[in-house]
């Protein structure tokens, strides 16, 4: 993901250019930090973004929106590092004296477990609870996750999705979603996956390398076991943490590793650089790459051995 602010640093709402893949919105951001809703005539449950700052020309708070831009309206809640986004479609108008949003404690705590949590308002209005690293798909179908909270249907598989996005299907996403929200349905539930994937192997391999050890925050979780293979799965055995450059070459077929965890350079690919004078750093790089990979401390967070041979067998390796 790359960002482009393109109002004052010191603007609210900021604008931004929000560019991930070959995808690119406007962004058009309001945020404020999310406190406990306030004293004894408010539910302990209730925590709130205070809406100061944005006053029209008669004094009232109100919220602009901006042709072929998405509007976010968030709260960012420090303690536990997550976001809270509100749909502003609901609050255009003045917002009146003193005006906040609100949003339940509790969806907030299960968005730091699972990743994504929703509250609904009972009223058509939907707030989403979610972890920084699913911004970008909150900012793609934000119009469509937030309108949900209309239909008693998708507000049940958003429901399921929360609890556990392992647990449900993309075969039940298209059974049981409304045809217009399956799609933003469905890639959140990718997207939350990854999530609970990256993080998952992250942890396992101590934010190493597993290759040369390095952190520098140069990660990716990798599948052992390319993910569009028929036999990939998301456990943490068909993971492993590599950096950015040895990422690339174990996908290129250049190094790779055994069942024994042994790692290996294939020889023949390098002949075939040196053949044209594409080998510059090689013996720097030969150099990183350590003679075992570097093992998670649990066992079954491992590589499988079954992963790693049939791995090797669609990369073309004999060893």
């Amino acid at each position: 993901m790359e960002i482009s602010l393109l109002s004052g640093a010191n603007a609210h709402p900021r604008l931004y250019t929000v560019f991930r893949d070959r995808e690119s919105y406007n962004v058009l951001t309001y945020i404020w930090n999310v406190t406990h809703g306030g004293g004894k005539a408010r539910p302990a449950n209730e925590y709130r973004i205070q809406i100061t700052g944005i006053a029209n020309l008669a004094g009232a708070q109100q919220f602009k929106t901006k042709k072929d831009t998405k509007t976010l309206v968030l709260g960012w809640w420090d303690d536990i590092g997550v976001f809270c986004g509100f749909d502003v479609s609901h609050h255009l108008g003045p917002l009146g004296k003193s005006p906040s949003l609100q949003i339940g404690k509790d969806a907030l705590e299960t968005a730091h477990r699972s990743g994504f949590s929703i509250h609904n308002k009972g009223n058509g209005e939907l707030a989403l609870a979610f972890q920084p690293e699913f911004v970008c798909t909150y900012i793609k179908n934000l119009e469509t996750l937030h309108d949900c909270g209309t239909s008693p249907s998708d507000l049940k598989v958003l429901s399921a999705i929360e609890n556990d996005p392992e647990q449900v299907s993309e075969a039940e996403i298209s059974r049981k979603a409304s045809k217009a929200r399956r799609y933003a349905i469905m890639t959140s539930t990718r997207a939350l996956r990854d999530m609970n994937f990256r993080a998952r192997v992250m942890t396992a391999y101590g934010r190493k390398c597993a290759i040369c050890g390095i952190q520098l925050q140069l990660l990716d979780a990798a599948h052992i076991l390319p993910v569009v293979h028929p036999d990939s799965d998301d456990e943490t055995s068909n993971g492993i943490a590599l950096c950015a450059l040895h990422h690339r070459a174990y996908d290129k077929g250049l190094i790779t590793f055994d069942a024994d965890y042994k790692t290996h350079i294939n020889s023949d690919e390098v002949a075939r650089l040196r053949e044209k004078n594409l080998d510059a750093g090689f013996d720097d790089f030969r150099k990183r790459i350590r003679p075992l990979i570097i093992l998670p401390p649990d066992r079954k967070d491992r590589p499988a051995p079954k992963h790693v041979d049939r791995a090797n067998e669609v990369r073309g390796w004999a060893l």
